[in-house]
């Protein structure tokens, strides 16, 4: 038998602020002191252990940089910011106020918060996990100022010529001889004792040059300059090496020297790809083994952020997920998945990262989505096993977590807020107090986690899952080819090594059972999956595992095809042997 390598991953992305919060007071705009925080110590020996348990890889620490806010640590140094340049009353955690810092809020000893942070990375390694943090290299908090830095590194903005709008050597863009305005509708629940002061203002992250942005901008960040002159044709000044490049590279450097494993870059598209292509093989030659992975929105870019930016791994989101999820609630069509896989990621799919929750997102569970969790088991299987790349799971979603009221700042979303301290309700059943367990969940969040912690292991244990070829078998299904087989609803493939063969069958449809037949194309069956036709297989049922064992002649299966029943919103996988 052949040697494959393993390298498929699962990241559990964790909104450290939340996790471990056991407060349950959940005021609307609530304080610190009202409603609490996680902690870094809150994340234990025993709560690494049970992710592990669980099938992680890799976690992703959510917020770790420290960022605007307007809770007061200024009797540690970080005074809290102006209330009209933040969202929420804990603040973005992507308005970072000192890359070189960890939020105060996430420690025990505000004074010591470096070391719980370091203790954190230290717990994840022992427990054979991989630690991930942010890298928000587009925009920074309207207040930045960096007191972390070390001696001889500048600060951002330190050297500017604010009199211009734009200099390859400057590290913001500016608005001349103009006065930053406060955005129109900006509303939190808060005293206003001072007027905010920017002068000259700055342009906001998400690419506004004037001096007010809309309330439905980014206008609590300001914009980084790469070297890039957007009111004039966005012209490039790369050729020296601009400022901001080199004082990223410093910062990316000091985490990888405290130990972490990967970083999820922010908005990376909205960075100049010349700038990924100069740092991240600077960043890997220290490690060589660190991942970045690319937050991107844009398929026609892809191709560009993988082979000339070098990221290792991209957001799958405006593709699969957005296929996926109008599948889960009841629109969209199955076609849709073949159609991404040949038109817009197919030769890149092991760099592809694929999910359906995460801090951004609406929750599955919630009113705006499926408004059910378990509408999540094809699409979630589907996007574990389309092909070699990692898949990634939000905290809670195995357990069906469903915000159903306003924290603040982000109103009622379907989200978990990102913006405010809370409390998540379903989440805190299973942390227990740090007990990290199963006894205070309901039957049906028990019966969800193990459909995760099953596909998890699943993933991992089955060579042609994690490492195996993809073969699309819906083009030889659809149409009348096979008996009742609906190219809306359904979805087919293999997956294979020398070693195994996979048959994946989908039911998209929520309402509806499909009793059907798979076809496998004979051209397929004997070059690519490399079986006899004189045989006798038996098809037997891996994921899950309760269904009936098959046994079929080579030709059936070629011809005829599989009869198989399944129930709604349901996949059945099969692993395809020869009968001894």
């Amino acid at each position: 038998m052949s040697v494959v390598n393993k390298d498929k991953f699962i990241i559990y992305q964790i909104f450290t602020r939340l996790f471990g919060n056991q407060n349950t007071t959940n005021k609307f705009y609530g304080t610190l002191e009202e409603n609490g925080a996680g902690k870094f110590n809150d994340i234990t020996d025993t709560a690494l252990a049970a992710l592990k348990g669980f099938g992680v890889t890799h976690v992703w620490y959510t917020g770790v940089l420290q960022h605007a806010t307007l809770t007061d640590y200024a009797q540690f140094g970080i005074p809290a910011d102006h209330p009209l340049i933040v969202k929420g009353i804990a603040g973005s955690p992507y308005a970072v106020k000192d890359y070189y810092d960890v939020d105060p809020d996430l420690a025990v000893d505000v004074s010591n918060r470096m070391q719980e942070f370091e203790q954190l990375v230290a717990r994840t390694h022992h427990h054979g996990l991989k630690a991930i943090i942010d890298f928000i290299p587009n925009h920074v908090a309207r207040q930045y100022h960096s007191k972390a830095r070390a001696q001889g590194i500048k600060d951002f903005g330190e050297e500017d010529d604010d009199t211009v709008s734009f200099k390859a050597e400057n590290n913001f863009y500016y608005i001349p001889n103009q006065d930053f305005i406060v955005p129109e509708g900006h509303n939190l629940p808060v005293n206003i004792t001072a007027p905010y002061i920017e002068r000259p203002a700055k342009a906001t992250g998400n690419d506004v040059f004037a001096a007010q942005p809309s309330q439905f901008d980014w206008y609590e960040t300001i914009k980084l300059n790469y070297g890039v002159d957007y009111q004039n044709g966005k012209t490039a000044y790369f050729d020296p090496i601009p400022s901001t490049w080199h004082k990223m590279y410093d910062i990316l450097r000091f985490w990888v020297q405290k130990g972490v494993d990967g970083f999820r870059c922010d908005m990376a598209e909205m960075v100049p790809v010349e700038f990924w292509e100069w740092v991240i093989p600077e960043i890997k030659k220290l490690d060589p083994q660190v991942i970045f992975i690319a937050e991107i929105y844009n398929p026609s870019e892809y191709h560009n952020y993988i082979r000339k930016g070098k990221f290792d791994y991209l957001y799958d989101k405006v593709g699969l997920y957005n296929s996926l999820r109008k599948l889960m609630e009841g629109n969209g069509t199955a076609e849709e998945i073949t159609r991404l896989w040949q038109q817009e990621s197919g030769d890149i799919s092991e760099h592809m990262l694929r999910f359906l929750e995460n801090h951004d997102e609406q929750r599955i569970a919630s009113k705006f989505f499926a408004g059910d969790p378990w509408a999540a088991v094809p699409a979630m299987t589907l996007s574990a096993t389309l092909h070699t790349g990692p898949l990634m799971l939000y905290f809670g979603q195995e357990l069906g977590v469903n915000p159903t009221q306003s924290e603040g700042f982000q109103g009622e979303d379907g989200r978990t807020t990102i913006f405010d301290y809370w409390g998540v309700t379903e989440f805190q059943q299973w942390v227990n107090v740090g007990k990290f367990d199963l006894e205070k969940l309901t039957e049906d969040q028990k019966k969800l986690r193990s459909f995760y912690e099953s596909l998890n292991r699943f993933v991992l244990d089955n060579e042609a899952v994690y490492a195996g070829e993809f073969y699309d078998l819906q083009y030889f299904n659809i149409d009348g080819q096979c008996y009742n087989y609906d190219k809306k609803g359904m979805y087919s493939y293999l997956r294979y090594t020398e070693n195994q063969k996979l048959l994946f069958i989908y039911n998209f449809d929520r309402k509806r059972s499909m009793e059907t037949a798979i076809r496998i194309p004979q051209d397929a069956w004997t070059h690519f999956l490399k079986l006899e036709n004189t045989f006798l297989y038996k098809l037997k049922p891996v994921f899950p595992a309760f269904a009936s064992e098959l046994s079929l002649k080579a030709t059936e299966i070629t011809s005829t095809g599989v009869q198989i029943e399944l129930l709604p919103a349901s996949v059945s996988v099969y692993e395809i042997v020869r009968k001894q």
